[in-house]
């Protein structure tokens, strides 16, 4: 008989004003659609946020916080910061995280943890060892308009990625997603007709276990898409 084949591990990176636990509080249907096949471990991004702090976290036990802000304490998607701070910090909690939590096999992020998870994708394909990962599933994800983050989107990134699109998505609009998708070489589209969240209806669940499967131990690599292609599907 076969030996029973491990669950996926992936590491798990919120979004601006989350954390590690409301990640998890969040992504319950998403955990239970994966059951067997891959687990989400979410850490906590290095810099909490003081403005959302009272207003977020009244009892001070779980402050909201971000991977990195575009002004002092605060975080635009669409701003191109001349000055943003905390990414250094961010990525090496996150190589911190491999290290000692590991080992992992890849990475799933939502809105500004997609968009640092992207990041780690550009360094892994340039092949910096403190990212041992093999692909990425980037929710609600989008590149960094700051000047200085320019230089991770400057080549074709070369990581397998399923990106999770949402038609309707207020806080991260269908399009900048689609842009970030654009920055890799065989990105995979997920696109849902609902909002900012992280689907996990039956369609969607469909998609996720088909793309990683591609990546469980003793699974053949199925073929990607060509080089530049995008792989688009709507549920």
């Amino acid at each position: 008989m076969a030996a029973e084949r491990r669950p996926l591990r992936l590491l798990a990176l919120h979004g601006y004003r989350q954390s590690a636990r409301r990640l998890r509080q969040r992504s319950g249907a998403l955990r239970k659609a994966l059951r067997g096949r891959a687990e989400l471990l979410p850490i906590d991004a290095p810099h909490a946020v003081p403005a959302a702090a009272a207003q977020d976290d009244p009892d001070g036990d779980d402050p909201p916080r971000g991977w990195w802000f575009s002004g002092p304490g605060a975080f635009e998607a669409g701003e191109a910061a001349a000055a943003p701070e905390g990414l250094e910090e961010s990525l090496s909690a996150v190589a911190a995280a491999l290290a000692e939590q590991g080992p992992f096999d890849g990475l799933l992020g939502f809105s500004q943890g997609a968009a640092l998870a992207a990041m780690v994708c550009a360094l892994r394909a340039r092949g910096d060892p403190r990212f041992p990962v093999g692909f990425a599933v980037l929710v609600a994800g989008f590149a960094s308009r700051a000047p200085a983050h320019g230089h991770f989107y400057r080549h074709p990134i070369a990581l397998p990625t399923l990106h999770v699109v949402g038609d309707t998505d207020a806080v991260i609009a269908a399009p900048l997603s689609m842009e970030l998708a654009r920055c890799f070489v065989e990105p995979v589209v997920l696109a849902h007709p609902g909002g900012h969240f992280i689907p996990a209806a039956a369609a969607q669940r469909k998609a996720y276990l088909e793309f990683l499967e591609r990546f469980r131990p003793g699974q053949e690599k199925a073929e990607p898409p060509g080089a530049g292609e995008v792989s688009e599907r709507s549920v």
